[in-house]
């Protein structure tokens, strides 16, 4: 089963359909908390807090954010 730190490490994010039907600014988004997290030690403890913190700079919805990283999980357990 593909995991959350399998998909920041491959960065397969950035390949999928759920990735290409986002909105520019939820892209955005999403690059800032891959970078964010692929560059810090505790994976889990800087995934949330980097969804916090881009959600809140991009004006995005949290929600949003967590249910793309649903949706790619979802994709890549697919292939």
């Amino acid at each position: 089963m593909q995991k959350v730190s399998q998909l920041i490490q491959t960065q397969q994010a950035f390949n999928s359909n759920s990735y290409n039907n986002l909105t520019p600014v939820l892209k955005e988004a999403i690059n800032d908390v891959m970078k964010l997290v692929k560059n810090e030690g505790n994976l889990l403890m800087n995934f949330e807090n980097a969804i916090e913190k881009f959600a809140e700079f991009h004006n995005v919805n949290k929600d949003d954010i967590e249910e793309y990283f649903d949706d790619e999980l979802k994709e890549q357990i697919e292939e």
